[in-house]
């Protein structure tokens, strides 16, 4: 009677289950465990649990077993890193996990030490941890070597289906079976099999055998023979049907430099994974492994010196492969253009150090969208191709390329190569069912013969095993499947380009927007503002050190250590909010850090500058110090906290110094509890505390169509899935506004400055509201005071604007996007909730709003509202996320124009940079522009010192999509030098003197 495929196949897996009681030939524990130098028994518990334990034992080989057959088998009960050490003085470091725990040995006798966390590699508790498994093994390699390679035909006839070599590889799987020799004595066979699930369910085994014989030499030799005969059918079966596909293999370990796991833990996995992988190059000769992120390896410095050695001697020797040419695998969402910039001049020049080369390949298979500024920073930086896998994980619309030239704002272009695992994504087994799925899901095959794939266990990072190995080299031999080689991604996209002349692949143009993890751009709202906070503090220093050097002062010392801090905390888990909570704690107390350290360099440079500057007779100075490149008037804070403005004007990259006993001021400021007024805005407040008009004076356009800064909550934050990840598109199913206001009252009245202070209640939370004018503002500031104490609400802002526009802009590293108002397509539809740095904006020709922020990153604008996500409370994996008090602001500025001659960056700018100030003395009444640029209205990135040299490095970009030319104006003694990129080398036109659409440009400040 014939059975049918499944059945077959059922079969198969039933008998294959019986090889692998025989596995080993003989087994002994290892039984003279102390835990903390204390004894510890196999089974006993941990005595403690918190922190980093140490296990210690020693072991012996019986003088019969051949060395090259022993392993140490160990599951302590948690993630390790082990150290045996022989006599000869040699320590072996392993990573011991669920993954990695049969370990070689190099002599018969060795001691075993233990770094051990009572954790699992996704940072889950082992809540009861127990020294569970601890023995020495005599491995049956023949054994292991068949059921491997059975196992392997069985998973390829599962994953190849209807394919018509199956019955063929069935048949050679039944003949080798069938050719066994295999033991049936009572005795042995039911102690060998007595841990099989089938008999684990009977009432009371029998007496079992203590130590079970293993295969005797006739049974042993039938099982080499099976192997052999069934490894030449399967040769002879390829050429028949020869491979289908061709897949680079490259060995790899995701480790998320936190997330479920504090920093601390993430040191310990980098040892343990990278100690792994050093011990697989050693057992392949052909296996390749990669790891990216310089961070990782700048901490082996100080971690574990011989270590990086180790690596550096394999990279060399081109067996570990080191990948991306970044700090971290930031988020590319919400870091400002200028911490791209450093992720890859920091990340680039690391590697070289270290290793002696740079990297052409960026890797990030990780992140949650890509911004559309960095095909132009990758090549800038040397990087002309990109990879990730992300974009497959969108619900809505299939991403339509997975080759493809991925063109950037300003029209740079990278080759990106995305592939579609469906078992593990980026973290891949050495499987058919891994292999034969990424091949029929690459729709590139028209185009180019090859994908790659990502193979290892990663996340909390393990990697490659020794099976993966054994599987790769077994898998040369199978019909049907791909063809599957370890590979060098490098040289995998060399290859890539390469077939470019000849078949000219697809083009996507601009941001790749994840239909995915939208509420990343909110949950942990603190932490985004510190880290907006601290990029602009750093910024900031470097420009004002720069200024006052230019001018004559102490050159300013680099800052690439605090810049580390910032970059790290941009990784992909952890400023997004989707870690634990420790990870933020450690988040804010280092970016709470590198603030008040930036700060104090920027007061330590005013005052460098103030000493620059020529002596005077104004007995109470103020010097007002202008970071940006946009003359701005005065609004500043005085150390006594009081507000001073004047219709003066600071120059851009420049100072103001004004006397603070004249009067300055104005009258035209008006409050009351229902009104705003300044010679430029008129703000009605209602009932209900809400914006019931804004009148734009200059131009007499009302500005709202409804009621602006509505607060609105939705308790219904509850997604699917993915807590602090996600914002479900139902959300506003369910939304409440908030028109009860509990208290409004003027809290300040002066000559310089009004506001009114609106309090409302939600639940168990309270939002205190203070909307303020300075004399000159065009802007409706609303700082915004949060005590949150309510789990799984959003919290978001609603501003219906007097605007009709099909496209609303949204600012971004380096430019702007524009996305669709109306949900024409699922494309449009999916976008309900984007990304955006300090401004969205609605324009009409003539007139439109933006809506700012100094902290914020959550927008939305469909139909006419613009929107801003406040607050998320997700309860996983932090309880307690966005819990308790915040502070920031957001702003509505009604403007004439378009946004770009509107003033909307501009005035986004003022509001995260405010002017700063140094109260002095004895100083000439006067302004000066330190650096002055005209021509093509530039943004400000940076003025830095130069990274190799005395000279300093001016880094302007172009922010709305016009072209022109640049003329620059500096101190005596100093003269622009050559254009460079963000490695700041010669660019190739290194005179140019001029910015492109979108174009990020660098040039040096040199000596005359």
């Amino acid at each position: 009677m014939a059975l049918t495929t499944s059945q077959r196949l059922h079969r198969l897996n039933v008998r294959l289950a019986e090889l692998n009681h025989w596995r080993a030939r003989e087994v002994l524990p290892v039984t003279n465990w102390a835990f903390n130098n204390k004894p510890l028994t196999i089974g006993d518990a941990w005595p403690q649990t918190d922190g980093v334990q140490n296990f210690s034992a020693e072991a012996k080989l019986p003088s019969h077993w051949p060395l090259e057959h022993a392993r140490l088998k160990l599951n302590l009960g948690g993630e390790s890193l082990i150290s045996i050490s022989y006599k000869n003085g040699q320590t072996i470091k392993l990573g011991l996990d669920p993954y990695h725990q049969e370990f070689s040995l190099n002599a018969a006798e060795f001691s075993i030490q233990s770094d051990s966390v009572a954790r699992l590699p996704f940072g889950e508790p082992v809540h009861q941890p127990r020294l569970e498994e601890a023995y020495i093994l005599w491995l049956d390699d023949a054994v292991v070597e068949l059921h491997l390679l059975l196992k392997q035909i069985s998973e390829s006839v599962d994953i190849l289906a209807e394919h018509e070599v199956v019955p063929h590889l069935l048949d050679a799987a039944e003949t080798a079976l069938y050719s066994l020799d295999w033991p049936s004595d009572s005795q042995n066979y039911i102690a060998r099999t007595a841990s099989a699930p089938m008999q684990q369910k009977i009432w009371q085994l029998p007496a079992l055998k203590t130590n079970p014989d293993g295969l005797n030499v006739a049974q042993r030799t039938s099982v080499t023979a099976a192997t052999l005969t069934l490894t030449t059918t399967l040769k002879q079966l390829q050429k028949r049907f020869p491979p289908q596909g061709k897949i680079a293999l490259t060995g790899h370990a995701h480790i998320d430099l936190a997330w479920l796991w504090p920093y601390d833990e993430t040191r310990r996995k980098v040892r343990r994974t990278f100690h792994t992988a050093l011990d697989m190059i050693k057992k392949s000769p052909d296996f390749i492994f990669n790891q990216s992120t310089a961070a990782y390896y700048a901490q082996l410095e100080t971690d574990d010196p011989e270590l990086l050695a180790a690596i550096t001697e394999q990279v060399k020797a081109g067996r570990w492969e080191v990948l991306g040419g970044m700090w971290v695998e930031p988020d590319t969402n919400m870091p400002t253009g200028e911490s791209l910039t450093r992720q890859i001049l920091y990340g680039q020049r690391y590697f070289e150090k270290q290793f002696g080369t740079r990297h052409k390949v960026c890797w990030l298979p990780d992140c949650f969208g890509f911004s559309g500024a960095l095909p132009q920073l990758l090549k800038q930086g040397g990087m002309e191709s990109f990879f990730t896998i992300k974009v497959n994980w969108s619900e809505n619309n299939q991403f339509p390329h997975d080759i493809f030239w991925w063109e950037g704002l300003d029209g740079s272009r990278v080759l990106a190569h995305t592939f579609d695992n469906p078992m593990e994504g980026y973290n891949g087994s050495v499987r058919p069912d891994c292999h034969v799925p990424t091949w029929q899901n690459f729709r590139g095959k028209t185009k180019h013969d090859e994908t790659l794939l990502a193979v290892g266990y990663g996340d909390g990072g393990g990697g490659v095993t020794p099976e993966m190995l054994t599987r790769e080299k077994q898998l040369r031999n199978f019909p049907a499947l791909p063809t599957a080689r370890w590979s060098h991604v490098s040289e995998f996209f060399e290859r890539l380009h390469q077939g470019e002349p000849n078949t000219g692949y697809p083009a996507w143009q601009g941001e790749i927007y994840l239909e995915l993890h939208r509420g990343t751009l909110t949950s942990q709202s603190h932490t985004k503002r510190l880290h907006r906070h601290a990029e602009r503090a750093l910024i900031t220093a470097e420009t004002l050190g720069s200024m006052a050097a230019l001018m004559g002062g102490d050159r300013p010392n680099h800052i690439e250590t605090l810049w580390h801090k910032v970059l790290k905390n941009e990784f992909h888990d952890i400023l997004p909010g989707s870690s634990i909570k420790e990870v933020y704690e450690d988040a804010e107390a280092e970016l709470s850090k590198v603030i008040e350290q930036g700060q104090q360099l920027q007061q330590s440079a005013i005052a460098d500058l103030r000493n620059q500057l020529q002596s005077g007779e104004i007995k109470n100075a103020l010097l007002i110090v202008n970071p940006s490149n946009t003359p701005r008037p005065v609004e500043a804070s005085l150390a006594n906290g009081q507000h001073y403005t004047t219709d003066a004007i600071v120059p851009a990259l420049g100072y103001l110094v004004c006397d603070l006993d004249q009067k300055t001021g104005s009258d035209t400021l008006k409050i009351s509890l229902k009104s705003l007024e300044n010679n430029n805005l008129k703000v009605n407040i209602g009932k209900d505390g809400t914006i019931i008009s804004l009148i734009h004076k200059p131009t007499g356009r009302e500005a709202l169509a409804d009621r602006g800064n509505q607060l609105w909550v939705y308790p219904t934050d509850k997604p699917r899935e993915w807590d602090a990840w996600e914002i479900e598109e139902d959300y506003a199913q369910n939304g409440h506004e908030l028109t009860i206001v509990d208290s409004i009252e003027i809290t300040e009245q002066s000559p310089h400055r009004v506001a009114l202070q609106i309090v409302k209640k939600f639940r168990h939370s309270t939002i205190t509201q203070t909307l303020s004018l300075n004399v000159t503002s065009k802007r409706l500031d609303i700082e915004t005071k949060i005590d949150w104490h309510d789990r799984r609400v959003l919290l978001r802002v609603q501003n219906p604007v007097a605007i009709r526009a099909a496209q609303a802009t949204f600012e971004c590293a380096y430019g702007v996007v524009k996305r669709s108002t109306h949900n024409n397509t699922s494309w449009d539809e999916a976008q309900f909730e984007v990304p955006a740095h300090r401004f969205s904006d609605l324009s009409e020709p003539d007139f439109g709003v933006a809506l700012l922020n100094n902290g914020k990153y959550g927008h939305s604008a469909k139909g006419n509202i613009l929107g801003l996500s406040l607050v998320r409370a997700p309860i996983y994996p932090d309880p307690l996320a966005d819990e308790g008090e915040q502070i920031f602001t957001y702003a509505l500025y009604p403007h004439a124009n378009q946004w770009y001659n509107g003033g909307v960056r501009e005035e986004a700018e003022a509001l995260n940079q405010p002017l700063l100030t140094l109260e002095t003395s004895n100083l000439a009444a006067h302004s000066r522009s330190i650096v002055e640029i005209n021509g093509v209205n530039a943004a400000l990135s940076t003025l830095k010192p130069a990274e190799d040299d005395d000279g300093f490095v001016l880094r302007l970009y172009e922010p709305a999509g016009r072209r022109g030319t640049l003329k620059f104006t500096l101190p005596t003694g100093w003269q622009i030098g050559d254009a460079l990129t963000i490695m700041e080398e010669a660019s190739d036109q290194p005179k140019r003197q001029s910015l492109t659409p979108f174009e990020v440009g660098s040039w040096k400040i040199e000596k005359q």
